[in-house]
């Protein structure tokens, strides 16, 4: 997505006085100076007369980064070292803080994070500079095109200061409309390999507070008593068992009748209380389904006619050019539902302020939806609810959610009190297991045509499954012409060139209920192309890499160009082709996010007695790699996150109930699963795309290609543990 925003349109006006210098955006998205946080706008940057710079980071961070990068674009613009930056988490206010891409929302997702504020957080740091240079051409009365400011330090000639001895001077000036943007060649800290994470020592020595760490004076511990099935709603309670829990105090129905809300005094003495308590459901409107009934409807919809055609196709034309082709292929893949498990399971304290305010302090994914969830749960007006974000122990899409679930949650169970204590929220393991969200199910039917020289002749793709997007706000944009592209990303758009492509959709019915999961669509669309990719290529009695590189052959093509490019740079570090002897390797490359990745798996061993991951190499093109260690890092977690699922994960049924419950039966992946994975990252002048989920499409069908190729068996219904491949 392109946003165009001039920087006179981003720069203009100004008000300035004291000895604090604030700059970032006013209400009207304009650029400002002020002298306090008391004044009429909330800034980007903002910078004490002791010289410390605060970076004002808009994006809640997950792990995936922004609280480093963007204090990086700032830091660079300024002229400042990355130990004299400090960052700090913005408050609700999509007005001054929203996502460029999301129009008036303030959330993290979709990787926009850099690729949002990369010209924002840059022209706000030039700002700084050229203000701070103007004010020490005043103090010293020199030329202002002399000034430099390097490590913090404003240089002119033999005349040298730290910024702290400028910042009040520079607060009595106009923010510039125009400030210059520093060139690539004078980056130092843009790009530079050896900058570390801001968040690493208080990640290490403990200081960093997560939500669940947050611990108010005198709050309660609410934990919630849901249905096995999602739906049932509660008719009644017997709470005489949960009474004799000490540290119990008190259990109701929330408003809602989803759940019966379980009060203590701590965590523990909740968990018991939530377990002595019985609990009468009406499951009259509740999810029945078992897991084989959601398999069965899915691949019935892929032998059906599509209800889609999405891409507009001759579908006819196309399944007669199949059916007279010298050679046809076909696959019907399978996926199952799949839970997030971050590594922190929901939760959000909830208090009242003494001047009456709404508090919320929860590693806040989307800050408006809940802040507008807030508004008309307590019938307060938008200034009297605050939101305090902190840190959140992973993600993977699971805490932004179409109806603020576990926000909503917490609401709830703190308007049954008299708000005189603090409500902590607290998602147990198995919680979060069995009353979540799910990457969606899926299955895809492809049939595929060659001529008698290995050419693709025509290309037929059914897609069946759950639509993320229908039923939620996001329908509006997400659903065009009734097809949800969510379901068909990575197939719909992909920079391959194939000649008689009939692309169908079906949605089926909802399973519980499903949600985005790292890297949405592209988690099902890219295994099933690149696997394709392989089946067919042998089929032609070509390489791998060179049937895909035909098919991404023009050069005048940018999205073509640079799939190749990752693409043949993986192959060069992976020494492609030349395997040890006892080993195999495979490949997949895919653009999501406006990111391109290919990785290479190299495995050892057999399908039987136990397949071994040697090494992944990875080859990602992000654009401008701002932070190169966190995109490393990033690569690294999307690959480990997509091989660990589908080795042996997946969420089943039985009766409309989720039968796994915490780790020993829905196995996150293990260090020990893969021996090492190496990422390589292009050299780019494009802007900053997406890296939070790249890592994650390709590193599944790459795994695939690597056991056919090793073992011959190939897995076209997941996870692999289960349908004949065991691992070591």
């Amino acid at each position: 997505m392109t946003v165009n925003t001039s920087r006179r349109g981003f720069l203009k006006g100004a008000a300035a006085a004291g000895a604090v210098l604030l700059v970032g955006a006013r209400p009207d998205g304009a650029l400002a100076a002020a002298s306090s946080e008391n004044a009429q706008f909330n800034p980007f940057v903002k910078i004490d007369a002791d010289g410390t710079v605060t970076v004002i980071v808009k994006h809640f961070e997950m792990g995936q980064g922004p609280a480093t990068g963007l204090p990086t674009l700032v830091a660079e613009e300024i002229g400042a070292n990355m130990d004299q930056i400090e960052y700090e988490f913005a408050p609700s206010n999509p007005q001054v803080y929203n996502n460029l891409f999301f129009g008036q929302v303030q959330g993290s997702g979709g990787s926009t994070a850099m690729a949002n504020s990369w010209q924002q957080y840059r022209q706000a740091g030039a700002a700084a500079r050229e203000m701070l240079i103007a004010a020490a051409a005043q103090t010293w009365g020199v030329n202002a095109s002399g000034i430099t400011i390097e490590e913090g330090i404003v240089k002119a000639g033999e005349q040298s200061a730290p910024i702290a001895e400028f910042v009040a001077a520079a607060a009595q000036l106009e923010a510039p409309a125009e400030p210059r943007l520093k060139d690539p060649s004078e980056f130092r800290l843009i790009g530079n390999e050896a900058l570390r994470r801001k968040d690493s020592p208080i990640k290490v020595n403990g200081q960093a507070q997560y939500g669940m760490d947050l611990h108010l004076p005198n709050q309660m511990v609410v934990l919630i008593k849901r249905p096995e099935s999602r739906g049932a709603l509660v008719t009644g309670f017997d709470d005489s068992a949960s009474k004799e829990i000490k540290g119990f105090i008190n259990a109701a129905t929330l408003p809602n009748q989803a759940g019966v809300a379980v009060y203590a005094e701590n965590t523990w003495a909740a968990i018991q209380a939530r377990e002595a308590l019985d609990v009468e459901w009406d499951v009259s409107a509740a999810e029945t389904r078992s897991s084989d009934q959601i398999d069965a409807e899915i691949r019935a919809a892929l032998d059906a006619e599509p209800q889609y055609n999405v891409n507009k196709a001759d579908a006819a034309a196309v399944a007669a050019a199949i059916d007279s082709a010298d050679t046809v292929l076909e696959e019907t893949f399978y996926f199952p539902l799949l839970a997030h498990a971050p590594m922190e399971p929901m939760n959000c304290t909830i208090e009242q302020s003494a001047d009456g305010k709404i508090v919320m302090h929860d590693a806040c994914q989307i800050p408006t939806g809940v802040h507008y969830a807030l508004q008309q749960i307590f019938e307060l007006p938008p200034e009297q609810i605050e939101i305090k974000t902190l840190l959140a122990g992973g993600s993977f899409g699971r805490r932004a959610t179409p109806e603020t679930d576990y926000q909503v949650e917490a609401a709830l169970a703190f308007i049954l009190t008299d708000r005189s204590r603090p409500v902590k929220l607290v998602w147990t393991r198995e919680d979060d297991i069995r009353s979540g969200y799910y990457r969606p199910a899926f299955g895809h039917k492809v049939r595929v045509g060659l001529d008698g020289q290995g050419d693709i002749v025509g290309w037929q793709h059914q897609v069946a499954g759950q639509s993320i997007m229908k039923g939620t706000p996001f329908e509006a944009f997400a659903v065009q012409d009734g097809v949800d592209h969510s379901s068909v990303e990575g197939i719909a758009d992909s920079p391959y060139t194939i000649p008689g492509m009939a692309l169908g959709l079906t949605d089926t019915p909802k399973a519980t209920m499903v949600l985005w999961w790292r890297s949405v669509g592209h988690t099902h669309t890219a295994y099933v192309m690149e696997t394709m990719m392989d089946k067919v290529a042998e089929a032609a009695g070509r390489d791998p890499v060179e049937f895909r590189l035909a098919h991404l052959a023009d050069d005048s093509n940018a999205d073509q160009k640079r799939k190749a490019g990752v693409l043949k740079l993986a192959m060069e570090k992976a020494n492609w082709g030349n395997a040890p002897a006892g080993r195999a390797q495979g490949i997949a490359v895919h653009k999501s996010f406006g990111s391109y990745v290919a990785e290479v798996v190299e495995v050892s061993g057999d399908a039987e007695n136990g397949i071994k991951i040697e090494k992944v190499t990875c080859a990602v093109d992000c654009g401008i790699a701002v932070n190169p260690d966190v995109v490393k890092a990033q690569v690294q977690g999307g690959a480990g996150y997509g091989i660990g699922h589908v080795m042996r994960d997946k969420i089943t049924l039985t009766g409309g109930a989720v039968d796994q419950s915490n780790f020993p039966d829905y196995e996150p992946l293990r260090i020990s699963d893969i021996a090492a994975i190496d990422v390589h990252i292009v050299p780019s002048a494009e802007a900053p795309s997406g890296i939070g989920e790249p890592g994650t499409p390709p590193s599944a069908p790459a795994l695939a290609n690597a056991i056919r190729a090793l073992s011959g068996v190939k897995v076209t219904t997941l996870p692999m543990a289960e349908n004949g491949v065991s691992f070591v």
